[in-house]
C-alpha cells in the first residue's frame, strides 16, 4: 500500500482492518453475536467503500471510482443480509459481482498475454463448475456464474493482477469454502478458519489496488 494513501486515509483504513479483526474473533462470542457482531461485519467492507469514495479522483476515472464504491457497498450489505437470509445477500453479491464486471470491463487490458487469458477463461469456466461440484447445488452454481466472471474480467483488467487479479481469485477461494460446507467434503476447520480471511484480504487487496491505480500511486499493466 503506497505510504502516502495509508497516511492520507489512514482512519478509514484502519478502522475497516480494526472492524473485520474484530468481528473475526467475537463472531463465536456473545458479545460478537445479533446486532454487535452485525455491525463489525457490515462495518468491515463498509469503511473500504468509504475509504474508495474519499480517494476518488477526479477527470476521467471519476466514474470508475463510482462503480468501485458501489460494489463494495452491495458486498458490505450483502454481508449483513446473508446473516437474516441466505437468498438475499447472495442477491446482493451478485449485484455487486455485476457492477464490478462493469468497471472491469471499462479498463480491460490492451495487450493481454495467452496466459492471462487462460487463466482469465478458467476463472470464468472453472468458478461455476467447482462451486457446483462443491455444493451439489445448481442455485450456488448459477451465483457462482457471477462469481466467476468478476473474477475473470478482474484478471483481464489492466489493473495490477498482483494486487486486484489475486484479490479477486481469494474472493473465490473464500466462497469454494462456503459452498463446502454443502456438499459431501468435510474441509473443517480450514472453512471456520479461512473464509473470513480470505474473503475481507480479497476485497481489501481490491479496494486499494483499484483506487491507488486510479491516482497513479500503482502502475497499470
Amino acid at each position: 500500500m503506497a505510504k502516502g494513501a495509508l497516511i492520507e486515509q489512514r482512519p478509514w483504513l484502519l478502522a475497516s482492518i480494526a472492524a473485520s479483526v474484530a468481528y473475526y474473533f467475537l463472531r463465536d462470542n456473545p458479545v460478537g453475536e445479533g446486532t454487535w457482531g452485525l455491525a463489525l461485519k457490515g462495518a468491515s467492507v463498509g469503511l473500504l467503500a468509504l475509504y474508495a469514495l474519499l480517494r476518488i479522483p477526479r477527470g476521467k476515472h471519476r466514474a470508475d471510482g463510482f462503480l468501485l464504491v458501489i460494489a463494495l457497498a452491495l458486498a458490505a450489505c450483502g454481508d449483513v443480509a446473508i446473516e437474516l437470509d441466505f437468498l438475499i445477500g447472495g442477491g446482493l453479491f451478485a449485484a455487486a459481482h455485476v457492477v464490478a464486471v462493469g468497471l472491469y470491463l471499462r479498463n480491460l487490458h490492451q495487450r493481454p498475454s495467452p496466459v492471462q487469458k487462460l487463466i482469465g477463461a478458467a476463472l470464468l469456466v472453472g468458478t461455476p463448475l467447482a462451486s457446483w461440484l462443491l455444493s451439489g447445488n445448481g442455485e450456488i452454481a448459477i451465483y457462482a456464474a457471477f462469481l466467476g466472471a468478476m473474477a475473470s474480467a478482474a484478471w483481464m483488467s489492466h489493473y495490477p493482477r498482483y494486487r486486484v487479479g489475486t484479490g479477486a481469485v481469494l474472493f473465490v477461494i473464500s466462497d469454494w469454502l462456503i459452498f463446502a460446507r454443502q456438499g459431501p467434503l468435510d474441509l473443517e476447520p480450514a472453512n471456520t478458519i479461512l473464509i473470513w480471511p480470505l474473503y475481507y484480504a480479497g476485497q481489501i487487496m481490491i479496494a486499494t489496488g483499484i483506487i491507488q491505480c486510479m491516482r497513479g500511486e500503482q502502475p497499470v499493466r
